[in-house]
């Protein structure tokens, strides 16, 4: 049996709508935004958006509306769920600063037994006027529902249309009585049509009807009592409708070079449009007698009334789908297919023609629709690269787990051996002391510049083993080591004051604020800083050369203990101070040494930390009153020597680890935390308070110093690598360090025939294009005059893009109708070399199934494609990957497994037949599971001495799948249309073939997001023995139609009951929003049934214990239990802390 835990590493970025109102006061403007089950509440701000709360909904968020009740000061807001829960809510204000409450005023449940809901989605109105909301969610179906927030549950009653293809509807104003607008479809064409909504709940004919409107139009825009009357978008036109028969009309040239997605009104006569393009216009309405001035624009090409229509493009955004105006020309751009964005409209063009300033970019990685997982950088963290967004706004990104760093300035200098910040006259830093072989260099900090300079004193002439700020009797002094001595500094004076010089030179140093150890070797020196004067006071001489060491204060600020590596015997000694005594000897059971040691004191517990020389670092407890060392643990940190410097953040110690791949050391709940930086090598680091760059980092490499600010808590980072073309699928060849991406791209046929792109894109900007119909093919490439007659064609490119500079190195174009619709690399039989193998399907009007297919095997050489063979074949292949050296294909209702001869051709070994579209493939050892469109998972076996394949069992279930995977041997994982995953497995104690052939569901889940693409692999990297959940085998990635990541890790039996008991009990604790059904929204559901959520754990509710308040975390620890060595006992709240903690840490 497989227990799951499911939980969202990246949240959904896509906006599917938004709205703008006072919602949280009065006087505060706010934009919320759908993102599918979220809503994010911002304050609009004179420095731009600012997040005051996120909402969770318990349902997928079809719908928000919002309005205002007549004397009220404030907005309410509607929303409706996929499920058709419905609520009403409004935000106010908490007794602390920060704080939000959200209340639900109404609720209820608006599905129906009989019905089918629209598939042109739901449609809502409001008119707050007359207290009413029109809702279609079922075709020939209106739903109205009366405001009345004296009762708590909304119900609606229901009124039969006679038009069953409604478009769009909305309520006209200036009518006493509530009078709906509709747009519908008939058999012939499209109609207008008004309503009025009675008193007594009936539909009344409306004063007016307007037939024949143009056929693709498809969105109404209300106008205001000052105008009246309605706007009717079409594909090609745009009619602004007083009444029948009494209209204004424009074709603009632009408008019918892409549908019309959403609009949002400015005033009572201005409305902002936005298109699939990405372009934003302004469509202006004005009385015949008003003049208006402005660019050139597409004027009223036809007029019965006393109205002019003009529509003018303002330049370019994302693609919208929704925009909300804000304030001051600022608008909103609401993205599902590329980032969204806040706008600022300007008065005047700039020099590109736009009017349009963007102001800030939110990134959206929706829709993800492939994506791979890899460690580019090959520091053992597997990094996301998925194909994301749409036409213009597609991109490829890449995604890290871990801290970052936000970089200020860099400065190229190479060769540098240490670095420290130094106050000079100064309550921040103002000096930076830069290390190399035979020299020192003194930086100074004005503001952000930094200039080189000298200091009375300070010796430049060496290289430096440390420096640094000591106070001494009051006085401000800077110590400074070389191998030479070590001297003191006076600030005031700008001389040295005191000099210490042993008999041979210095090799290591450690400072704390007024003791100093150093070696000499094997010798090793204790002195203190006393009255301005550097006193020696103690010495003893190691048995053998001494390789590291550290002197840092644990809990008082004076040191206790000195720590020592040594050479030869490979071990770490613990010695008192001042005596140098013996302590603690710890040998370190290898042939590597230790490179760099460090002590401190984190919560309530002391560590030594020891990095040696292979990258891996040992850490142990030490105790504070005998200097003993115990409970070694180990982790590896990278593959070269490691240096350990303390810093502090927010008054809390951290450890930077110096490393090639470097890492944060931090204590959460007494437990140490290693967190990844995501810089590629770092050798030295100090940290950096000054007026320039406050709360910062120096951090080195062997050829640049970089000043940045480091992110408080480890999080996804996010690279775009823009395409301006839809990315549909991607590879990654090791071998060559490249990606391989198939792309989509607009391209146009122009009045000479020739057909040219929308837009200049990454497959035009390649270094090397090559095109299918100029080399010699197996298929005959369709002609111009072969294909039917159209303006806009979808064209398929293989693009190989260099993984460290993203730079495209070439793309190949494939031919007229030939669409990508696979790729894979890989090693193919006993042929050395690695291939990028695409499959393609020629896609033609007149089929119902692609008949015809190519598999095209590419060799990248010196970053030039060269095809190497193709094979033509009869269908479309889904998916192509490697199977045991050989090609694994589904085309159509087939698996197919080829392989590869010594004459670069491939041969069809087998085939199996039983499927009716296999869209998905994955393979485990000699095992394969098919995923059809419609008859769920089928498991098959490869048996190589027959050379074909065998079907195991299959699942009997109807499930129109959208993703698979392979969690064991036994047990397999779907993710369907319908928002749900499904666990299925063997039956192992079936006693019949025909038991032995089923696949038996096991688990179910509403995930309530359209999961594209499924990966074995992690975001963070697993040190040994920092993790004690017991997470089994590595998790399953998933990417979404909404952007967002996931993570379904399988647990055990007994973490998988306590887990759900403690997600039972806050389920009980926290109140839901619109008081939705926990049950009913993660209940599996499609078309033939309804299953409770079983042997699935709710990750994002379970970690969200982690943001209540002590009091209600102690309400939801009442009755769990947890084993401690001694036996089971009651669980505290601390204890559960840790358990969560523990598990958010594995995303």
């Amino acid at each position: 049996m497989s227990y799951n835990y499911v939980v969202t590493a990246q949240k959904s970025t896509a906006v599917f709508n938004c709205v703008s109102g006072n919602f949280t006061g009065p006087n505060d403007l706010n934009l919320i935004l759908d993102k599918l089950f979220r809503l994010e509440v911002y304050l609009v701000t004179p420095e731009g958006l600012r997040i005051l709360k996120e909402i969770n909904i318990h349902g997928r968020i079809l719908l928000i509306k919002s309005f205002r009740i007549s004397n009220e000061n404030k907005d309410y807001l509607f929303v409706l769920t996929a499920k058709f829960n419905a609520f009403i809510f409004t935000i106010n204000r908490g007794t602390d600063p920060g704080e939000f409450q959200v209340t639900t005023l109404a609720h209820g449940i608006l599905s129906e037994q009989i019905g089918h809901p629209s598939e042109g989605g739901a449609i809502c109105v409001i008119n707050p006027k007359a207290r009413l909301i029109a809702l279609r969610m079922y075709d020939g179906l209106l739903n109205i529902i009366k405001l009345d927030f004296k009762k708590s549950e909304l119900k609606s009653f229901k009124v039969r249309m006679e038009e069953t293809n409604v478009i769009d509807f909305v309520f006209l104003n200036g009518y006493e009585s509530p009078t709906l607008c509709l747009i519908y479809q008939d058999n012939q064409s499209r109609h207008l049509k008004t309503y009025e909504i009675s008193d007594e709940k009936e539909f009344r004919r409306g004063p007016w009807k307007q037939d024949n409107v143009e056929s693709e139009s498809n969105i109404l825009i209300p106008v205001g009592e000052e105008y009246g009357g309605v706007i009717v978008i079409g594909q090609e036109s745009i009619v602004y409708i007083v009444y029948q028969n009494n209209y204004t009309a424009i074709a603009p040239p632009g408008l019918k070079q892409s549908s019309i997605t959403c609009y949002c009104q400015l005033d009572v006569n201005r409305f902002l449009i936005g298109d699939m393009n990405g372009r934003l216009f302004i469509l202006i309405l004005t009385q015949n007698n008003m003049e208006t001035s402005g660019p050139s624009s597409s004027k009223s090409m036809s007029s019965k009334s006393n109205y002019t229509l003009k529509l003018i493009d303002l330049g370019e955004i994302s693609i919208p789908q929704s925009l909300s105006y804000l304030d001051n020309n600022y608008i909103f751009v609401g993205s599902r297919l590329g980032d969204s964005q806040l706008v600022k409209l300007n008065l005047e063009a700039n020099d590109s023609g736009n009017y349009i300033t963007v102001i800030e970019s939110f990134v959206n990685l929706a829709p993800i629709v492939d994506m791979l997982v890899v460690d580019l950088d090959k520091q053992g963290q597997d990094q996301l690269v998925t194909c994301s967004g749409f036409l213009k706004d597609g991109s490829v990104r890449i995604i890290r787990n871990g801290i970052g760093i936000n970089e200020h300035a860099t400065i190229d200098l190479a060769g540098i051996k240490g670095i420290w910040q130094l106050r000079v006259d100064s309550k921040l830093d103002n000096l930076i002391a830069i290390s190399f072989v035979g020299q020192t260099k003194l930086l100074k900090l004005i503001d952000e510049e930094v200039e080189e300079t000298q200091m009375d004193g300070f010796d430049c002439s060496k290289q430096t083993l440390y420096c640094g700020n000591i106070e001494s009797n009051g006085q401000h002094l800077i110590l400074q080591a070389t191998d030479n001595g070590i001297r003191l500094l006076s600030i005031e004076q700008k001389l040295v004051v005191h000099k210490w010089k042993p008999a041979n030179p210095i090799s290591l140093i450690s400072v704390n604020c007024t003791q100093i150890v150093c070696s000499s070797r094997s010798s090793l020196y204790y002195l203190e800083v006393i009255n301005n004067e550097l006193r020696l006071t103690n010495e003893i001489q190691m048995k053998h050369e001494i390789s590291c060491l550290n002197i840092s204060p644990l809990i008082k600020p004076k040191s206790k203990f000195c720590a020592v590596g040594l050479w030869k015997d490979i071990s770490v000694q613990i010695l008192s101070l001042p005596g140098l005594k013996l302590l603690h000897n710890e040998k370190l059971d290898g042939e590597i040494i230790p490179r760099s040691v460090l002590m401190a004191h984190f919560d309530l517990t002391s560590y030594l930390f020891t990095a040696i020389g292979d990258g891996s670092l040992l850490y142990y407890i030490l105790d504070n009153e005998t200097g003993t060392l115990s409970e070694k643990k180990k982790v590896i940190l990278g593959t070269q020597p490691t240096q350990l410097k303390i810093f502090r953040t927010n008054s809390s110690a951290n450890i930077f680890a110096c490393s090639d791949r470097p890492t944060v050391i931090y204590s959460s709940n007494n437990k140490l935390v290693f967190s990844n930086v995501n810089l590629k090598e770092v050798n030295h680091m100090c940290t950096l308070d000054s007026s320039g760059y406050p709360d910062s980092l120096i951090l080195t490499n062997d050829s640049q110093l970089l000043i940045g600010q480091i992110d408080q808590i480890q999080k996804l980072h996010i690279r775009t690598i823009p395409l301006g073309e839809t990315p549909r699928r991607i590879a990654y060849q090791e071998s060559t360090q490249t990606f391989g991406v198939i792309t989509m791209r607009q391209d146009v046929q122009r009045e000479d025939g020739q057909i040219v792109p929308v837009r200049t894109s990454a497959s035009c900007l390649a270094q090397s294009i090559t095109y299918s119909s100029s080399l010699q093919t197996i298929v005959k490439p369709l002609s111009l005059s072969a294909v039917p007659e159209q303006s806009e064609f979808d064209v398929f490119h293989l693009l190989i893009i260099d993984q460290t500079t993203f730079e495209v190195l070439h793309a190949h174009q494939f031919m007229i109708n030939e669409y990508a619709t696979s790729i894979t690399s890989a090693k193919l039989g006993d042929d050395p070399n690695h291939y990028y193998i695409v499959g393609t399907a020629f896609i033609l009007a007149e089929e119902l199934e692609p008949k015809t297919g190519r598999i095209i095997i590419f060799h990248l050489v010196d970053g030039k494609l060269q095809q190497v063979a193709e094979k033509e074949i009869k269908g479309s292949p889904y998916q192509i990957q490697e199977f045991n050296g050989k090609l694994l294909t589904s085309i159509n209702s087939t698996i197919r497994l080829f392989e590869w001869t010594a004459m670069h051709d491939l041969h069809n070994e087998c085939t199996y037949f039983n499927s009716i579209v296999s869209l998905y493939v994955k393979t485990k050892g000699d095992f394969v599971i098919v995923g059809d469109v419609l008859r769920s998972i089928t498991l098959l076996i490869y048996k190589p001495l027959n050379g074909n394949f065998e079907q195991i069992a299959t699942d009997l279930d109807t499930a129109w799948l959208s993703g698979i995977e392979i969690i064991d041997d036994d047990t397999y994982l779907g993710a369907d249309s319908n928002f749900n995953l499904f666990t299925i497995q063997k039956d192992t104690n079936a006693v019949t073939d025909n038991e032995r052939s089923r696949l038996l569901p096991v688990g179910y889940f509403h995930l309530g997001d359209f999961i594209n693409s499924m990966k074995r692999g992690s975001l963070v990297m697993n040190h040994p023995c920092e993790m004690s959940c017991p997470i089994i085998n590595k998790p399953i990635l998933y990417g979404s139609y909404s952007g967002s990541i996931g993570l379904i890790a399988q647990i055990p039996e007994t973490f998988y009951n306590f887990l759900l008991n403690l997600q039972n009990n806050l389920i009980s604790v926290i109140k839901p929003v619109g008081k939705i059904d926990y049950d009913y929204w993660r209940s599996f559901s499609n078309e033939k049934k309804s299953e409770k959520a079983t042997n699935f754990i709710d990750g994002d509710i379970i970690e969200s214990f982690l943001d209540l308040s002590r009091n209600k975390m102690a309400e939801c620890v009442q009755n769990l239990t947890i084993d401690d060595p001694s036996g089971p006992r009651p669980a505290t709240v601390d204890d559960i802390i840790k358990v969560v903690e523990e598990l958010s840490r594995i995303h």
